[in-house]
């Protein structure tokens, strides 16, 4: 053979590959096949490198085992899982009822592409209850998508109850899953049938990769969330399904330690005579704590809190004067964040009054007394703006 072939040929994939502890990266697009029936008759055969190869693979085997799924879809963001899950189960003429306190975007969403394509979304009360509101879903109720705790301000839903008056009645549920990262609580255990969440959060749990993930265990849901990844082209790079499962394997450690600090900062704001209101489930005596007790086995370092109330200038002196708490509107990674909330609350249909502007926390990986530190100082100046 010629020198331009034989280099063409050289340097392919060897025989036998070292076993590490993680999956290889295999960059490609072309997948050889077997043989030529494999071309369209092998159905088990991956035939395009968008489908994934060893380290999406090992990432989806992965967190169907944490979730209890029986198959899980990878999105190349934590909304395109939300928007992908619901594109995959939801047709012209569908209603869905979403919780008031659902994520931004996903409203976003719903308001606009599902419209679009004839797909009416009404909100709910995430207090409402249960019975009450499987019972006035309409016929044409398709899915109920919920998110508990609630993105923001932090109300809890019984989504096990939901789940099974809706499953009487032939209406999928859904579950943003992302506080609880498939590993404080896991919506599939408890009857629900799509568990979706940002694994850019917790899962990468450093702030760099942009993921997201649905998992069913209903083999139909599974076949539906894998054509409409097919079907749409979305795919995730093999080097950051690695740095993903990476991320999974410390994932306990961490969410230990950020429930544990989140905790900790959270009793102490209770006790600032500049605050109105802490809004963390897991806090004993929060109103939504026995309904937490129950489903979760621990908690993550995201919640809320109300300053008394103060002029927005108030409100943003007390954030600029934070050193150790970026000003950011992600969470899940090393580092504590904060951000005001009441901007976005306005689009919500059911509006509470907390008590005074709503700031919400992302508790990292810091000391915990550095952090009440931190927060001690911003408030003397949020005092010291409000007098």
């Amino acid at each position: 053979m010629d020198d331009e072939t034989r280099l063409i040929r050289a340097g392919s994939l060897p025989d036998k590959l070292a076993k590490t502890v993680g999956p290889p990266i295999q960059k490609g697009s072309t997948v050889l096949l077997p043989d030529a029936e494999a071309l369209y008759d092998d159905h088990s055969q991956v035939t395009y490198g968008r489908q994934g190869l060893a380290a999406q693979a090992a990432l989806a085997d992965a967190l169907a085992e944490m979730e209890g799924a029986v198959g899980v879809a990878l999105y190349p963001s934590g909304l395109a899982a939300v928007t992908g899950a619901l594109l995959a189960v939801l047709k012209a003429g569908d209603q869905i009822l979403v919780a008031d306190t659902v994520y931004r975007p996903t409203r976003r969403f719903c308001d606009t592409v599902l419209k679009r394509f004839g797909v009416s979304t009404a909100y709910f009360d995430p207090r409402q209850a249960p019975e009450e509101l499987v019972a006035r879903a309409p016929e044409a109720t398709r899915l109920i998508m919920m998110e508990s705790p609630g993105s923001l301000s932090f109300e809890m839903q019984d989504m096990t109850r939901t789940a099974e008056l809706a499953r009487a009645r032939n209406i999928l549920t859904a579950a943003d899953n992302t506080w609880g990262a498939g590993y404080l609580y896991k919506p599939l255990e408890h009857g629900v049938d799509l568990s979706i969440q940002a694994l850019t959060k917790y899962v990468g749990g450093h702030s760099d990769i942009f993921m997201g993930s649905a998992a069913a265990r209903d083999p139909g849901l599974v076949r539906a969330l894998d054509d409409g990844v097919v079907q749409t082209g979305w795919s995730v790079s093999p080097e950051d399904a690695y740095q993903m499962l990476r991320g999974l394997r410390t994932l306990p450690t961490r969410l230990a330690k950020h429930g544990e600090s989140g905790l900790a900062v959270a009793r102490w704001l209770a006790e600032r005579p500049e605050v109105a209101a802490v809004i963390h489930p897991a806090l004993p005596g929060a109103s939504d704590h026995e309904l937490w007790a129950r489903d979760f086995t621990g908690a993550c370092g995201l919640f809320a809190f109300a300053l008394k109330p103060g002029p927005t200038a108030a409100v943003n002196a007390f954030l600029d004067e934070l050193t150790l708490f970026g000003l950011g509107f992600s969470w899940g990674g090393f580092e504590s964040l904060a951000i005001s909330c009441d901007h976005q609350l306005r689009s919500r249909k059911f509006r509470r009054d907390y008590g005074g502007p709503l700031i919400r926390l992302h508790i990292g990986l810091e000391d915990p007394k550095d952090l009440i530190a931190d927060l001690a100082n911003a408030l003397s100046v949020y005092a010291g703006r409000t007098r």
